[in-house]
């Protein structure tokens, strides 16, 4: 099975450090989605002010590519909305998976407190929990950030043998 994964989440849920994680796991390559925003979007957020459902189409439509023209791979996006995973999967091609990273706004914002050298500041996370509609089980697997890294992949690997067996 050819895998494309979403590994998704509000900024600061530990989408980078399971995504890495599973594609060594799996051996297949994580693409950041921060990497595929328009500098405009980065500049945006970089200066607090939240990204609109006009700013993040072209985004995730570049998400949808990657997914669709890089598989095997795994790809770390907020996809915060229903909407925008609807028009990921329109886009990706078949055998796509999302991972819903959750967490409490008290331990996502003190990760994003000790978090050096990324643009999104912490004040932009309740905007980003304001947008988030999180997944329906059919939709996603949800798993707790407050668990360890390597439970974290584990929980996802599991996941996936229990599609393929």
């Amino acid at each position: 099975m050819t895998h494309r994964i979403v590994i998704m989440g509000v900024s600061g849920c530990g989408k980078s450090s399971v995504g890495a994680a599973l594609g060594q796991s799996l051996g297949i390559p994580y693409r950041d989605g921060d990497d595929l925003h328009t500098a405009a979007n980065v500049e945006k957020m970089r200066a607090g002010i939240p990204l609109t459902d006009a700013d993040r189409w072209p985004w995730l439509a570049r998400v949808a590519q990657v997914l669709h023209d890089q598989a095997p791979v795994i790809v770390g996006c907020s996809a915060l909305r229903r909407t925008y995973r609807n028009h990921i999967r329109a886009g990706a091609g078949a055998h796509l998976r999302f991972v819903h990273l959750a967490g409490s706004r008290d331990l996502i914002a003190a990760r994003l407190a000790a978090r050096t050298g990324h643009y999104m500041p912490t004040t932009l996370l309740d905007s980003q929990f304001a947008t988030l509609e999180p997944p329906t089980p059919d939709e996603a697997l949800t798993l707790d950030i407050a668990l360890p890294l390597q439970a974290l992949v584990d929980a996802i690997l599991a996941d996936i043998k229990g599609e393929t067996a």
